[in-house]
């Protein structure tokens, strides 16, 4: 794949796909420790054919944006909980933590390397980063590696659900996503690689994508695909779900924070009963790739359940997400610590 040209993208008519960028980052840890730490041209990765993420799924990675803002500067927002999430996937998995603060100085240096293609501001298009940490080396045996992979690399991306902030519709799925005691809370491959067939069978039968119910019962919310659920209830409570297996998402955190001090409302994390639909006026999936996308019905057991519309977004929903983006590409003040700059 030839290296993307920034003068020839079209900004306006960005997809969310992969694209060969100038620099990445990469460090190797072998010998106890992490080295070889830089940016580098190189977008393959060598690796041994008997490496443990080929055959055990020994990886984790990170989603997170750089956005441009009125004044042309670049900022990430809250780059520290995307180190702090791999720091608890990296030890679920027995891999080493590459240092936090190390992560956030790597970020800004693959941002700024490749600053050129941060889309302009205005048109809501990012640039997407994804951090990325495998497990590698000669082995065969089910134990961890014995050396390891730490990358970033990125690209500019525009919506992750066609249409933006318009309302799609969702279905409950039959398949699990991840077991209560599993690897739910952390963002590792294999939790993404079992949705791929729920996924399928989703878009297959006309939905966006399926929202996972709980392991146990099959009964209560919780993801909507690979992003958060949250609903919006008819006396003004922002819910989302609480359970051992679901990621737990930055955005999803950051709205809870700014339904209640932004816009008053009351919040909850609390078991979401899909028997229970009624009580939420508006309803929508969140995340870091698809920031919010509302949630225009879903579907469970045959039946659909329309919240606010099929084809409008809800006002509470919308001032959520005017809110966010706009912290997020610095025309709304955002609280202390979640917006750093690219120098």
């Amino acid at each position: 794949m030839a290296k993307a040209d920034a003068s020839k993208l079209d900004w306006n008519n960005l997809g969310f796909e992969y694209m060969d960028l100038p620099y990445r980052f990469t460090a190797h840890w072998k010998d106890g420790k992490w080295q070889d730490a830089g940016l580098t041209e190189d977008a393959t990765l060598h690796i041994s054919e008997a490496s443990p993420v080929l055959h055990y799924g020994q990886a984790a990675f990170e989603g997170m944006k750089a956005y441009r803002t009125p004044d042309n500067h670049i900022q990430l927002f809250r780059p520290d909980r995307n180190a702090a999430r791999l720091r608890n996937s990296c030890e679920r998995l027995l891999m080493p933590v590459f240092p936090e603060d190390k992560f956030v100085d790597a970020v800004k240096e693959v941002v700024k390397a490749n600053a050129d293609f941060v889309p302009p501001y205005g048109n809501g298009a990012t640039m997407y980063l994804r951090p990325l940490i495998i497990g590698t080396g000669g082995v065969i045996g089910v134990h961890a590696a014995p050396e390891y992979i730490f990358t970033i690399f990125a690209m500019p991306v525009g919506n992750y659900f066609k249409g933006g902030l318009t309302p799609v519709n969702f279905t409950t799925s039959q398949y699990d996503r991840a077991a209560h005691k599993g690897t739910g809370q952390a963002k590792v491959g294999g939790n993404y690689a079992a949705s791929l067939l729920p996924g399928e069978k989703a878009h297959d039968n006309g939905y966006a994508d399926c929202v996972y119910l709980d392991p146990v019962e099959h009964r209560y919310i919780e993801e909507v695909g690979s992003a958060n659920f949250f609903g919006i209830t008819k006396d003004n409570v922002f819910k989302t779900p609480k359970s051992p297996s679901i990621l737990p998402s930055i955005t999803k955190y950051s709205l809870l924070y700014l339904a209640e001090h932004n816009l008053g409302l009351g919040v909850s994390e609390e078991k979401i009963d899909v028997h229970d639909l009624d009580q939420f006026a508006e309803a929508g999936a969140c995340g870091t790739a698809a920031v919010i996308s509302p949630i225009g019905g879903l579907e469970h057991d045959g039946n659909l359940h329309t919240f606010y519309s099929e084809t409008e977004v809800g006002p509470v929903t919308k001032k959520l997400y005017d809110t966010l983006t706009g912290i997020q590409f610095g025309t709304v003040e955002a609280p202390e610590g979640w917006v750093q700059t690219v120098e």
